[in-house]
């Protein structure tokens, strides 16, 4: 049963020493390999792809390269060092637009239009936006994520971002009432919403709830299409010192409860972070027997 034996667990992938000798016959058997090509021969011979067919090769060189550090298995060198666009974090270009004071009734507005700018020209009109005007700035996403712009008569009034949800939020588990397996296997088919920007200079009651409503009617065929797969659910954090959170509940969003405010890394019990709200958005009705679902959906 040495074969058994689990040598590393990373990012959910436990691996046994069998596999550990696996690997260092792919290394040996391609000598002049580098680290990414011997990552993509890794997902090819383990079958270990993501949702939408692309091999989990970011993971998988991971995995690798934590073997390595532990000494288990002997990666070839380091070729080159690309850039890492998340290390330097550059700040998006300030592009300008029209901020003449939008002040009008709901019926006033006009038409609006809805745009997933994810992967289009209008994605760096965006994350400018985003970093001139919400209190948070903008960061990059890592993983699956959506940035949606809204227009009225061709000028920019809103942004929102939706990107994977967190791992683990106890009052969000209870609510789902999914075993710690099935959270594993169906974590992606949830989208937590990190950034909900109405401009600064646009005053319209209800259009923040108006909004919230109509992304989440096209949320789910959004994300298939970009990644594969469909979204069951959504979920916000709202930050009670600074915000009401009305337009969550407009839009009939449920407040589940409060983060502990510990963050995933924390090391004591006390709160070390703003304790925020929780709050849910199913998207189907039967999400707690999708979400709960072990076989391939």
């Amino acid at each position: 049963m040495h074969g058994m034996e689990i040598v590393l667990s990373y990012r959910h992938r436990a691996v046994t020493a069998s596999e550990v000798t696996l690997i260092r016959q792919l290394i040996a058997e391609h000598p002049t390999s580098s680290r990414r090509e011997l990552s993509r021969k890794l997902c090819q011979a383990w079958n270990w792809v993501q949702a939408n067919g692309a091999p989990r090769d970011m993971v998988c060189r991971g995995l690798m390269l934590q073997l390595h550090r532990e000494g288990h298995i002997e990666l070839p060198p380091v070729r080159y060092v690309r850039n890492n666009p998340l290390a330097k974090r550059v700040q998006p270009t300030k592009i300008d637009v029209d901020d003449a004071p939008l002040h009008t009734s709901f019926a006033g507005i006009g038409p609006l239009e809805v745009r997933q700018v994810r992967r289009t020209p209008d994605e760096p009109l965006f994350n400018s936006l985003m970093q001139q005007h919400h209190y948070l700035g903008y960061t990059q996403p890592v993983g699956e994520h959506l940035k949606y712009m809204v227009f009225a008569n061709g000028r920019p009034v809103a942004c929102m971002a939706w990107s994977s949800a967190p791992r683990h939020l106890g009052e969000r588990d209870r609510f789902i009432g999914w075993s710690p397996k099935a959270r594993l296997k169906n974590i992606h088919l949830l989208a937590y919403n990190t950034r909900f920007l109405i401009l600064p200079w646009v005053v319209v009651p209800h259009l923040a709830s108006h909004l919230l409503g109509r992304i989440a009617r096209r949320l789910s065929a959004d994300w298939q299409r970009l990644y594969g797969h469909p979204i069951h659910y959504l979920e916000t954090f709202v930050d009670p010192q600074l915000f009401r959170g009305t337009c969550y509940r407009a839009a009939n969003w449920i407040l589940l409860g409060l983060t502990t405010g510990r963050g995933k890394d924390a090391t004591s019990s006390k709160p070390n972070r703003p304790i925020k709200q929780i709050l849910g958005y199913p998207l189907v009705q039967d999400f707690r027997q999708r979400l709960a679902r072990l076989d391939a959906e």
